[in-house]
């Protein structure tokens, strides 16, 4: 019966699509359910492997819950950049007096993978800003003076309030853009 609940537990794991996606890969998948299994068969470990079960369907809870999180920001993100109206509500054409730097997807342990999923390696062209989410949601249409019509697309740990971080491909353009005041309208 536990053998089964395991089992079953690993096949969801990997139905569900949390392979790969969220960094457990198929060998480290495929090694913890060894593990409990080795446990389960052991006489003296009967209580541990139902803290086992139930540990991994906590953890299966929040990696469901991180991915639904996930794909609404990416779609948030892909539906802003193929939206070519621009709102005519009262938040849409809001102007913002931010404080701008610039940065590179190419950095020693950077991804190149933004917060909503856009990929700034394979797509080099994208205007993309980094920005506080209570500020500027993410996914939101924006034209930078001096950058020019970009996606909210991403976040860092040094972008809060009225602060944002334009993508820039070369990193000596990125240090050339240096630090300046500029003017954010909120497009949509």
């Amino acid at each position: 019966m536990k053998k089964t609940i395991m089992t079953s537990i690993v096949g969801l794991l990997i139905v569900l699509g949390f392979v790969g996606n969220t960094g457990v890969d198929q060998r480290g998948l495929h090694a913890e359910s060894i593990k409990d299994e080795h446990i389960e068969h052991t006489p003296d470990n009967k209580d541990t492997t139902a803290k086992d079960v139930e540990t991994s369907k906590k953890n299966l809870e929040k990696k469901e819950a991180k991915a639904k999180r996930f794909k609404k920001v990416k779609k948030q993100a892909k539906k802003a950049t193929t939206n070519t109206k621009t709102k005519t509500a009262s938040k849409s054409n809001k102007k913002i007096t931010m404080e701008a730097t610039a940065y590179t997807a190419n950095c020693t342990g950077c991804s190149g993978i933004t917060r909503t999923g856009i990929n700034l390696k394979a797509n080099p062209n994208q205007k993309v800003i980094a920005v506080d989410p209570s500020v500027i949601p993410l996914g939101t249409r924006v034209y930078v003076e001096g950058y020019g019509t970009a996606i909210a697309g991403d976040t860092g740990g040094d972008i809060k309030g009225n602060r944002i971080d334009v993508f820039i491909p070369s990193r000596q353009d990125a240090l050339n853009f240096g630090r300046r005041q500029v003017t954010v309208t909120v497009l949509g």
